[in-house]
């Protein structure tokens, strides 16, 4: 099965240009210097997870949740913006929305939100993985970085959040090779989590173009990836809410529905 879902990453890359989702690095990506405008409140909340016994995963790369199902499991990646990691938490308290982060550590958006994210941690209702401390190239770096880069989030959502992510991690842009995840198993994440469809917005798109994105692929048992880099996103919850109401899905956090057997 994990062999055809990461077939299914690759064609799922080339619609809606999902690589350019990952295409660039923490050191390219400009914020853009007006403040985002303020999210709306939103209704009606979304359905809770389904219940029910969780789908144990071998230890081995993901790019979907497995098995028959109805959840989707969007999973926001870097946090270069503060205001859009905010618009995100906000996004969670006004509609009951359960999504994964997976935390660039270097950025200051997560120290800015720290105290009104660790509420929405410790409930459970939004989850926290590893995407390394500075977005590098894992495939590019010294093995010594490699350890450094995730050794280093994993010390500050420990220190910062009270969890690790274990044992999940995403490398930035995709790149991993079996170097990189023997590494990141000795640090305890055993679970690399690509993705099947993005929305595209590491980089600054259009509010158009990014739910085209999520009409594409907000389907069952989904990983889709989303960025906390620009505003766009912010302007589009109404219509991502709309897309997941009239498709009967639930969002779920990877715990919510996965344990690693």
């Amino acid at each position: 099965m994990l062999s055809l879902l990461a077939a299914g990453t690759v064609a799922a890359l080339t619609g809606c240009n999902a690589a350019q989702g990952e295409s660039a690095s923490a050191g390219e990506v400009r914020v853009p210097e007006a403040a985002d405008p303020p999210v709306p409140p939103l209704s009606p909340l979304l359905p809770p997870p389904p219940g029910g016994p969780r789908t144990p995963i071998p230890a081995g790369v993901i790019t979907a949740l497995p098995g028959p199902g109805s959840s989707m499991a969007l999973t926001v990646d870097d946090g270069v913006s503060s205001e859009v990691v905010g618009a995100y938490l906000r996004f969670a308290r006004d509609t009951g929305a359960r999504f994964t982060f997976f935390v660039t550590a270097g950025y200051d958006s997560w120290h800015t939100h720290r105290d009104e994210l660790r509420p929405l941690v410790e409930s459970g209702q939004v989850q926290l993985a590893n995407h390394t401390w500075a977005h590098a190239d894992l495939t590019a770096v010294s093995e010594v970085t490699v350890a450094d880069e995730i050794s280093r989030c994993k010390l500050f959502l420990h220190n910062t959040f009270g969890v690790t992510g274990a044992p999940y991690y995403r490398p930035p842009f995709g790149r991993r090779n079996a170097t990189v995840d023997r590494i990141a198993a000795d640090l305890g994440y055993t679970v690399p989590v690509m993705w099947y469809g993005s929305l595209s917005d590491s980089g600054l798109i259009t509010e158009q173009y990014l739910v085209e994105c999520a009409h594409k692929y907000f389907n069952s048992q989904a990983i889709v990836i989303g960025h906390a880099n620009f505003p766009p996103v912010t302007r589009c919850y109404g219509q991502l809410v709309d897309i997941i109401r009239e498709r009967n899905l639930s969002l779920v956090t990877l715990d919510d529905v996965l344990v690693v057997a």
